[in-house]
């Protein structure tokens, strides 16, 4: 998802700065390796397009190997008679995210495969958790399958619904959920999708100074920071980056709220920060928002946001997005389920198959492509190793 300044809440600059760089010191040690690597495949340091900003370390050398999205065989003739539940997560259709691809993945299946009896439900917003339950227990008992649950908020509520419904394949998004038999597991490698848009933010920052805000402070979510923040640091090691979370983990709130990604991207936009990458859900309309008043330059997160309808008043700030391929991971299950043969969905979504990625929507980044895809080619060789920890 794209951030946009600030991670700092109003506090006034001096202080976002202090915390910034108390961040950057910490993550310091994590990414040198990372840094090193690039300066050392050739080259010295150079500043980016602009003339201004960031000492930037040469891309890696090296071919691009060719990457391929994640090969779909021809559907079971019986696809047509599928029935596919799919259970949104809080945000639902218009999140311009990862519920908006999961929809996208069913519109394909409908399109391509000739599935024609789709239901979804949307979740409610500060609903309790046995709602979750309910949902899929409603599309499990009028006969809906396979049940796909959109976000990892569903763990819990399907290691109790799977095994009341073992004729039911289910699928879950973003969470890994072993030893059910009737689950899969679609998971994704967001931290080398979100590497890539950390080098552009580094390549792209006048000031060299930019800003990450997170919906949950979440394993999942940290992801993300982890690989922006490796990214950055890869491209120019003296970087400075912002970073905040809009609610604790176990309150959901912060991937709806967009009041507050508004004042968290303009607290790390007010501390320096010219480059903001979310990955905020909804809230992430905030972020933008906050971005655009400030000129400065967004980041997208999940799908291509410029793209995207319920955000397309802040095109002109979103200059790539990090793309997490939901719509192809729902569309890979469900063709999968129609062959009945589950072990062609891979293990993980990764930046090998093309499940993670950036987009160039928009021609912003274009000059960029051959020093991104420098990166991307030694993450796929394994000679850039990415964490998921911050």
């Amino acid at each position: 998802m794209r951030r946009t300044p600030t991670w700092g809440r109003r506090s006034g600059a001096g202080r976002s700065r202090r915390n910034g760089a108390a961040v950057v010191a910490a993550l310091l040690t994590g990414a040198v390796a990372l840094a090193g690597c690039a300066k050392d495949s050739g080259g010295g340091g150079t500043t980016n397009a602009q003339g201004q900003g960031c000492r930037l370390s040469a891309p890696p050398a090296g071919a691009t190997p060719t990457t391929s999205a994640a090969q779909q065989q021809q559907p079971a003739p019986n696809a047509a008679t599928m029935r596919v539940g799919l259970a949104f997560d809080i945000g639902g259709r218009g999140d311009a995210s990862f519920n908006d691809a999961s929809a996208a993945g069913l519109e394909r299946a409908k399109s391509q495969m000739g599935v024609t009896d789709v239901k979804t439900l949307d979740a409610g917003a500060g609903e309790p958790e046995d709602a979750k339950q309910t949902r899929l227990r409603q599309l499990a008992r009028e006969g809906y399958n396979p049940v796909i649950a959109v976000g990892y908020a569903y763990a819990d509520a399907l290691k109790l619904v799977a095994p009341e419904f073992p004729g039911t394949k289910f699928a879950i998004i973003d969470e890994d959920v072993p030893g059910i038999p009737n689950v899969t597991s679609l998971v994704f490698a967001e931290e080398q999708g979100s590497f890539l848009v950390g080098v552009i933010a580094a390549h792209r920052s006048k000031n060299c100074h930019i800003g990450f805000v997170g919906g949950v402070e979440t394993p999942l979510i940290k992801k993300f920071e982890a690989g922006y923040v490796a990214g950055a640091k890869a491209a120019a090691p003296d970087i400075k980056i912002e970073h905040k979370y809009l609610t604790p983990a176990g309150d959901f709130s912060g991937f709806q709220d967009p009041n507050k990604g508004a004042e968290v991207a303009t607290g790390q936009l007010e501390a320096g920060a010219d480059v903001i990458y979310h990955a905020a859900g909804a809230s992430g309309k905030g972020v933008f928002s906050s971005v655009q008043s400030a000129h400065g330059q967004a980041i997208g997160v999940d799908s291509d946001q410029y793209n995207q309808p319920t955000v397309a008043q802040y095109k002109d700030v979103i200059i790539t997005s990090m793309l997490k391929r939901v719509d192809l991971a729902v569309y890979d299950y469900v063709a999968a389920v129609a062959r009945n043969d589950l072990s062609t969905v891979p293990k993980k979504f990764d930046l090998s198959i093309d499940g993670v990625g950036y987009s160039t929507s928009g021609g912003v980044i274009n000059d960029l492509v051959p020093t991104v895809d420098a990166y991307k080619a030694a993450i796929a060789r394994g000679e850039i190793k990415v964490s998921d920890k911050p």
